[in-house]
């Protein structure tokens, strides 16, 4: 059995009328993806379809649920992102009645404990993105999506037990992110690696082959937000082949996520960005492969041993997170859950 919830708007003395079932997956689309278009393809619905049911929900609420904002995509409204909260309160009060149905069952189990809570800030990422819903559900597992830099900040704080940031093997010194780590203290847990590259419309109209091309046939771009690992990277390739930012147009031009990268691509309202394989593949577009990068988490070097650091490797190396990671393009597992040797100016 799997459980469901389902809706219905009542007020005004009106009869109750049943929301639109896909309103709910396209908010946490807007919510993962900062775009109604990146939430609508992975919805698999048209762009229109999407914003008419998001649009008649609001007016059956009373109050919008998204709002669009030119160069910053789709945002939540504060009402959609409770109502979010609200249905996956619901959720898991099923889910736990699910689970409870499936312990009486099974004479072959033991008493349940419910999971401990594992705070982890990490980069945004498309496979986590998908993983967090049923990581948080199944194993306890709180991630909230940052940029590289601010999940490293929270993890330093004391704020989180682990940050998931990206970094490329270091030919030019030490990784901007890797600095803010100290060896002694921080241990580097390996998970996937993935490319990155730029990302044009199908069929590369412009004929893009480098990132010097953009400007030299200045193409609009989008960018990422600064203190994204992303962003990071774009910057120091821009650098290392000589590039002024200042002669990109549209380099301020910043979206929050890989997919509203892309999905402002496809829209046709930007030529070209810098993003991952599998966000392009996801919405048909050609990509130009530059760097693989590894994903890679941070834990206090003394929690290792610990149960909660032990029982998150293990999940990293689940054969349920593969199955998440390994079909996405670009994307390949790097011995998750494996303590990397890091010198903390390249990760071996």
């Amino acid at each position: 059995m799997i459980p469901v919830t389902s809706w219905e708007a009542q007020g005004d003395g009106r009869a109750a009328r049943a929301v639109d079932a896909r309103v709910l997956p396209l908010l946490r689309g807007v919510a993962q993806t900062g775009s109604l278009m990146g939430a609508a393809r992975a919805c698999g619905v048209p762009y229109r379809t999407a914003w008419g049911v998001v649009e008649d929900a609001g007016q059956a609420l009373g109050t919008p649920l998204a709002t669009l904002a030119r160069g910053r995509g789709a945002s939540l409204t504060p009402i959609a992102r409770r109502w979010l909260e609200v249905d996956d309160e619901a959720r898991n009060a099923l889910d736990a009645k699910t689970l409870a149905v499936e312990i009486r069952t099974s004479s072959k189990r033991g008493a349940s404990k419910s999971p401990a809570l594992v705070k982890v800030a990490a980069s945004h990422d498309i496979a986590l993105a998908q993983l967090k819903d049923r990581w948080r559900i199944a194993h306890g597992v709180a991630l909230e999506f940052h940029g590289s830099a601010k999940s490293l900040d929270v993890y330093r704080a004391g704020q989180a037990e682990l940050a998931g940031f990206h970094v490329i093997d270091a030919h030019d010194g030490a990784d901007p992110l890797l600095a803010r780590l100290d060896v002694s203290r921080d241990a580097l847990l390996r998970f996937l690696t993935r490319e990155q590259g730029v990302i044009v419309a199908r069929g590369n109209p412009h004929r893009v082959r480098t990132l010097t091309d953009l400007a030299a046939k200045r193409l609009s771009i989008v960018n990422r937000q600064p203190g994204s690992g992303t962003r990071l990277l774009f910057d120091r390739l821009l650098a290392r082949c000589g590039c002024d930012p200042s002669a990109l147009n549209g380099y301020s031009n910043e979206e929050f996520t890989h997919a509203a990268v892309a999905a402002t691509i496809a829209a046709g309202r930007a030529d070209a960005g810098f993003g991952i394989r599998a966000a392009a593949a996801q919405f048909k577009l050609a990509f130009l492969p530059l760097v693989t990068e590894r994903y890679l988490f941070v834990c206090r070097r003394r929690a290792l041993e610990s149960a909660t650091i032990e029982a998150f490797r293990a999940l990293l190396a689940s054969p349920a997170t593969r199955a998440v990671v390994t079909p996405l393009p670009g994307y390949a597992l790097d011995r998750p859950g494996d303590v990397a040797s890091a010198t903390f100016t390249g990760v071996p």
